[in-house]
């Protein structure tokens, strides 16, 4: 079974889609991986990193996004069904092995998930409503990659700023996470709220389920080099050293690269579009950092055995 990795910030514009497409990339291009990414943001920018807004109208037209798998947890019908496998894009920007769950711009209507999950409360007879909501946000994600888990190397999941529903969702799946941020006193305090909202999220589930998620690693984006030498980013990352540790700092940070918001319009990750820039380089080199880590990780915790997906 392969490994389902999160990217996640509470703060937003810290380079998490970019991180995710380019660092997907790498490991099919450089490391030969099968990789699925999987886009939780409703902003889409994930899907629009790796495919035009053409296609992705096409595709929603015909519901074949996220949405439409998570409504039939939500609302389930006895009609024919598309699977996750029809749903999923491959060979994504013309690469093998570089598959899209597309998102959605409407992902889930929250009242919705609430009146069924208050239906299931009151059927079963359950008191705490808190229990029923904590299980169906535990199993989510979980239930619909079921079918495909065991078919890529890595799953990446890249979430939406904040902390909703299909983020925690996806940070209960995850094997691990990876904490993209921006050399400032902002984005350090997103790193912070996130480790307390993880921690929370493993107390709140621990009745029922053991949660393993861990941090692989923290990773600096839009450095610039200026910037890099000045005091004022000195103690910003001395703040975060000491809080988080050095091991859990990545050393390849992204720099600034005018090629990497360029890619976009070429609806491909810059690692494909021009991989001779700094951004491509350091993306390269953060990808194998980032191997190397989760390397370490696995060698210093017991074996893993096959996760059961409970039914919401």
């Amino acid at each position: 079974m392969g490994y389902v990795i999160a990217t996640a910030n509470m703060k937003g514009g810290v380079g998490k889609t970019t991180l995710t497409v380019n660092m997907a990339t790498c490991l099919v291009k450089n490391h030969n991986k099968r990789v699925l990414v999987l886009d939780l943001d409703s902003q889409i920018s994930a899907t629009l990193s790796l495919m035009s807004p053409v296609d992705f109208a096409k595709l929603r037209k015909n519901r074949r996004t996220l949405r439409y798998l998570i409504d039939d947890i939500i609302s389930p019908s006895s009609r024919a069904k598309l699977t996750i496998r029809d749903i999923i894009q491959p060979q994504v920007c013309d690469l093998p092995g570089l598959d899209l769950l597309p998102g959605d711009i409407d992902l889930y209507d929250e009242f919705v998930v609430s009146e069924m999950l208050h239906q299931q409360a009151v059927s079963l007879g359950e008191n705490e409503f808190e229990t029923i909501w904590n299980r169906f946000e535990r199993v989510l994600l979980g239930k619909i990659l079921e079918p495909v888990r065991q078919e890529y190397d890595f799953i990446i999941l890249d979430c939406a700023p904040g902390y909703n529903l299909l983020t925690r969702s996806a940070l209960a799946t995850s094997n691990y996470y990876v904490l993209p941020a921006k050399p400032e006193p902002l984005s350090v305090v997103g790193i912070q709220l996130l480790e307390r909202r993880i921690a929370q999220l493993k107390e709140s589930h621990e009745h029922e389920a053991h949660i393993d998620i861990q941090m692989l690693g923290i990773i600096f984006t839009m450095s610039n080099t200026n910037f890099l030498s000045g005091r004022y980013y000195k103690q910003v990352m001395q703040r975060v050293h000491q809080d988080f540790g050095d091991a859990k700092i990545c050393q390849t940070q992204i720099p600034v690269d005018v090629n990497v918001a360029k890619a976009v319009d070429s609806f491909k990750p810059v690692v494909l579009n021009n991989s001779s820039t700094a951004g491509s380089k350091a993306f390269y080199q953060l990808t194998q950092e980032l191997l190397q880590k989760l390397e370490y990780a696995e060698r210093e915790k017991p074996p893993r055995t096959n996760l059961e997906v409970a039914t919401p």
